[in-house]
């Protein structure tokens, strides 16, 4: 069983002015929330299949797990691709991770960094200590200290309680100059990114 992320989501939900569904989102996430997964499913299904971005999300949740139908990468795959195209974050984050890990589709990192990037943009955690490990690597061709502590400060000042070590173990191997780069760039994001809460 795999979990994807589904935190944002709630946030998001509350933001939505009502559309006019054979089902119902909201019926559907608190039956997906509390094991439900037939109710969110018939819920979720029609809604889906009309476009609608979170119910996209869904049902991607429930194929990409496995939960309440058998465990289907070229449905989550589906689901979540119409949901990130219209810019849903937690979507965004998850088609990165399938692209990543090679789930439903050939692996392609770059492909997965661009979601994850998106993701990140928007405040989702997950992706960004996902571009702070791609850039972490030493041993990667994409190394970058830099651009890694950017984005573990960023997942740190949203809450993230393990980003602090990965802060100071980058920090370690970086120069006073890069730091301060690193430093620079997240306080940056940050003054760019108003809008969104965080725990500085």
């Amino acid at each position: 069983m795999r979990t994807f992320s589904h935190t944002f989501l709630a946030a998001v939900i509350l933001s939505l002015s009502p559309f006019v569904w054979a089902g119902d989102f909201q019926k559907g996430w608190a039956a997906y929330n509390s094991t439900d997964y037939a109710t969110a499913l018939s819920e979720w299904q029609e809604m889906a299949d009309a476009g609608d971005t979170n119910a996209c999300y869904g049902m991607g949740l429930l194929y990409g797990n496995g939960f309440g139908v058998d465990m289907n990468d070229d449905l989550a795959l589906k689901y979540y691709s119409i949901a990130a195209a219209q810019g849903h974050a937690e979507a965004q984050y998850n088609l990165g991770v399938m692209y990543q890990n090679g789930w439903g589709v050939a692996m392609d990192e770059e492909e997965g960094i661009k979601w994850y990037e998106l993701a990140a943009d928007q405040g989702v955690v997950g992706a960004q200590l996902a571009l702070g490990r791609v850039y972490g690597m030493d041993y990667s061709e994409k190394w970058d200290p830099v651009t890694a502590y950017k984005w573990f400060k960023l997942a740190a000042n949203f809450g993230d309680i393990d980003a602090k070590t990965k802060i100071e173990f980058l920090a370690s191997r970086m120069t006073p100059e890069q730091v301060a780069e690193a430093e620079g760039s997240s306080d940056t994001w940050m003054q760019s990114h108003k809008n969104l809460e965080a725990n500085e």
